[in-house]
């Protein structure tokens, strides 16, 4: 620990630390795969319980509101008062929540579960995504990105091993990945050390370029990037919480079927991330955010009508397209508003939670009335909203044209 450390803190300025940055991928990556659990025993959860699909939806309503209305409260506090340890903390949180899901035999408790796997994830991302950025050495968008492919890695993996372990097992079977989590707990307590030491030794978190834009230009900004996280994320939310449903109605497949396709579209979306980031850093993000929401618009409209293999192909464009998006709207809000990372970070995550779990609630109540076909055509025009990227200030050219 104390090498390790050392050795980080001797790395000279604008130096990204990608042994940090490793290490907190790699935390991101178990704790999303821990919470993609949730989501992956829907149907095994569905047939015990005999819930509705507006059930289903409440459930993750439960897990996202938890995970993102505690996510700007943690992230105001710590731009005052770093706790590096609180890493640490948020997996034991996720781990009981773990626990208590794989024993739950009501539906109330399924629920608490639920919310607390959604409180663990509150405060694991405001300071894991401070980290991410204190570790960049100025490549905001790569060290973002690689941040973040941990956790859609992490998304994917877990609907699999929920195929191949729990859903034989049964809910009893959940107990097998706490080890995952106490491992990830060892992860974050050296990382907590390291930041702890950047801390104590006067370092100072990188605040982004600066801009010449007014505070009601840069409210506005922020207005039209949580449009375009409604967009993405309400898309998202029909095809992570209802696309097995989906294709087991629509063409037959049995639930384990439908889990590896799920899988496929998530390891997409983890493969996605890795680009929005590092060609955010090099020709601009709001380019990336016109190409990766408003450039997957044809694809969102043909899935509804196409057959099972186009539909696996089209799955994977959209989940490969879209997922370039968010490292590119966080790092894009992060410059708007320098100086305050975890405020933005919280935010930030806390929207994609929350509003996630809104559309999935949404979604549900319409998936009961309409049925879960309507639901995909309806969901189909939401990435048009991708227009309003046209609203956003281009930074990268006026910083350009600033060093100039």
């Amino acid at each position: 620990m104390n090498t390790t450390t050392t050795t980080l803190t001797r790395n000279p300025p604008g130096k990204t630390c990608f042994d940090v940055l490793g290490g907190i991928s790699l935390a991101h990556f178990l704790n999303d795969m821990l919470q993609s659990l949730i989501v992956a025993l829907y149907p095994l959860l569905k047939g015990n319980y005999h819930l509705s699909f507006a059930q289903i939806g409440l459930m993750t309503l439960t897990y996202q509101c938890t995970a993102s209305l505690l996510q700007p409260l943690v992230g105001i506090y710590t731009d005052k008062r770093p706790l590096p340890y609180s890493l640490v903390y948020g997996m034991g949180v996720t781990l009981c929540g773990l626990l208590l899901l794989s024993s739950a035999h009501s539906f109330g408790l399924l629920l608490a579960a639920a919310a607390l796997v959604g409180t663990g994830s509150s405060i694991f991302h405001p300071e894991s995504s401070r980290v991410a950025r204190m570790a960049s050495g100025g490549r905001f968008g790569l060290a973002q990105s690689l941040f973040q492919v941990g956790g859609n890695a992490g998304t994917a993996t877990g609907p699999l091993l929920a195929a191949l372990i729990v859903l034989p097992l049964g809910q009893p079977g959940l107990v097998w990945f706490a080890p995952v989590a106490l491992l990830a707990m060892l992860v974050l307590w050296r990382i907590g050390g390291w930041a702890r030491l950047q801390h104590r030794n006067g370092a100072k978190r990188a605040a982004g370029p600066s801009h010449s834009l007014s505070p009601r230009r840069v409210l506005f900004s922020l207005g039209v990037l949580v449009m375009l996280l409604v967009s993405k994320y309400f898309y998202l939310a029909s095809l992570t919480s209802y696309y097995t449903f989906y294709l087991m109605q629509r063409f037959g497949l049995g639930m384990r079927s439908a889990q590896l396709h799920l899988f496929v579209f998530l390891f997409a979306v983890a493969a996605g991330t890795v680009l929005g980031g590092p060609i955010g850093d090099a020709v601009g993000r709001k380019r990336v955010i016109w190409f990766s929401i408003l450039g997957v618009a044809p694809f969102t409209m043909l899935l509804p009508y196409a057959n099972l293999e186009w539909t696996g192909v089209l799955s994977v464009i959209i989940g490969f397209v879209l997922a370039s998006a968010f490292s590119a709207i966080l790092v894009f809000a992060q410059e708007l508003v320098p100086g305050k990372v975890g405020m933005i970070s919280g935010l930030f995550f806390g929207l994609a939670f929350g509003l996630g779990g809104l559309g999935a609630a949404l979604l549900g109540v319409t998936a009961d009335s309409h049925g879960i076909v309507f639901v995909y055509r309806l969901c189909a025009w939401l990435p048009l909203i991708g227009i309003v990227t046209a609203l956003l200030p281009d930074l990268h050219r006026r910083a350009s044209a600033a060093a100039a």
